[in-house]
């Protein structure tokens, strides 16, 4: 079964939401996912920049002005 760890990111500066992100990837078992909110703009950009080099899966499932929610599978390409 799977499970939803969540993470709330907003006013998190870079590179700290990055690294916090790391460490919550590597703490999730198999099967888990991470569900994070962070701040559009410059977190928004640096994130999924450093998702996509880690080769994560995530897919956005909410947005507004000021932040947006992420879903990262923890699964490897």
């Amino acid at each position: 079964m799977t499970s939803l760890k969540h993470l709330d990111l907003k006013s998190v500066p870079c590179p700290l939401n990055v690294v916090k992100i790391k460490l919550a990837l590597e703490k999730l078992s198999k099967n888990e996912q991470l569900i994070i909110e962070l701040d559009k703009g410059e977190p928004e950009e640096m994130v999924l920049k450093n998702l996509k080099e880690m080769g994560c899966f995530f897919k956005q499932i909410k947005e507004n002005e000021k932040f947006i929610k992420i879903k990262i599978l923890n699964e490897k390409k």
